[in-house]
């Protein structure tokens, strides 16, 4: 597969417009709306979403809207997750999808909601509406990259990733960079593709994908209310692709996005990959990997650059996972540290200079394994959440 140079992310495929823009819901003044919109001739979807059972109003209204299996816009916010404001909450989501609906000719039911920001406290609406309005007079079909910066909070950097497989392509964009912990979906992401599929090819392939990508993001074990993954396809390029092939594309740019979420985790110093190998199943070897990302102790000492291998086996131990104690054996950047759940390699070998660290468990109690994606905990870290809500 080669990269897509015309456009990037969400615009990358054909028959996409974007647009990113300040409606002024962030004090800083950063643009804060962004709109995608589908120009056909196909308009299937699918999404994904968060596994919190406190969910936020937009999320609630686009999985009612993607029941159909159909959208042609999708609009984001940052500024403010309109989570947990109530009925009235769900209103102005409703009001949001009504406005997009009216500006570019289409139904409510055909547009998705996605917000981030602070949860507890309503949208303002007399500046998001508005807001809508100009998004759509801004709408380009080079809008991608302005669309990926509209939608950042704490983010650092705009995330955008593009495959072209023959004549077709898929290109997404996301933004998260805390309260990332799975539940399918970890963030913000619009995936979109020119390729002619059904809804039903979509799911499959978004659920295969997202299983073994943002659903492997385990940056700090905190699972938003707002977590959305969408798929869109235009049909523009009138193929359809082997299911497989475009599988594999999707797959391709939801890890290259996952892996820059957590290189844009808050505070961090160090993106950790987690190999657990020998399991007895795939979910079993997840758990183990899962974890051992949310290990504090070992978080931090990671930070110190402290290739301290006895934290890992001790979260190991706290899971049910079938293992022998007394056969575990641990890597920390290719030096095995512990070899049959004692001392192994000498621990000073361990280069720990990199921003990388791998991190390899094997259980030998089977054939299964996994990887889960975290990071260092860093006083970084600490100060922004201490402070996020004043």
């Amino acid at each position: 597969m080669t990269t897509h140079q015309n456009s990037v992310g969400v615009t990358a495929a054909k028959g996409f417009r974007a647009a990113g823009v300040t409606a002024g819901l962030k004090a800083s003044g950063s643009p804060d709306l962004a709109l995608v919109v589908n120009e056909g001739p196909s308009f299937a979807a699918a999404g994904v979403f968060t596994g919190n059972r406190v969910k936020a109003a937009p999320v609630l209204w686009s999985q009612q809207v993607l029941k159909g299996g159909r959208l042609a816009a999708v609009v984001l916010n940052s500024g403010g997750a309109n989570a947990c404001t109530g009925p009235q909450g769900f209103q102005d989501t409703h009001a949001t999808a009504e406005r997009v609906g009216a500006d570019l000719g289409v139904g409510a039911g055909e547009v998705a909601v996605c917000s981030t920001g602070l949860i507890g406290e309503r949208l303002p609406m007399d500046l998001l509406l508005p807001g809508v309005t100009l998004a759509v007079k801004e709408l380009a079909a080079d809008g991608g990259e302005a669309a990926a910066i509209a939608i950042k909070t704490t983010d650092t950097v705009h995330k955008t990733a593009q495959v072209t497989n023959g004549g077709w392509t898929v290109g997404g964009m996301a933004k998260g960079a805390g309260m990332l912990a799975p539940g399918l979906a970890t963030m913000l992401v619009v995936l979109t593709t020119d390729a002619a599929l059904t809804a039903g090819q979509l799911d499959a392939a978004l659920r295969g994908a997202t299983r073994t990508t943002f659903d492997r993001v385990d940056s700090d074990g905190c699972m938003s209310t707002n977590d959305t993954v969408l798929l869109l396809a235009s049909g523009a390029c009138h193929i359809t692709p082997d299911e497989a092939e475009f599988a594999a594309a999707v797959q391709q740019v939801c890890a290259d996005l996952a892996r820059q979420l957590i290189g844009d985790a808050e505070g961090a110093s160090k993106d950790i990959r987690i190999d657990v190998t020998g399991a007895a199943t795939e979910d079993e070897a997840v758990t183990v990997a899962r974890t051992i990302a949310r290990n504090n102790l070992l978080k931090c000492a990671l930070h110190g650059e402290d290739p301290n291998w006895g934290r890992v086996l001790a979260a190991i131990g706290t899971t049910s996972a079938a293992f022998d104690p007394d056969q575990l054996d641990v890597a920390i950047n290719g030096i095995w540290v512990c070899r049959g759940g004692a001392v192994g390699e000498d621990r000073a070998l361990v280069d720990m200079t990199d921003r990388q660290v791998v991190i390899t468990a094997d259980l030998h109690a089977g054939q299964a394994q996994a990887t889960v994606w975290t990071n260092d905990l860093t006083a970084d870290y600490v100060h922004e959440n201490s402070a996020y809500s004043t």
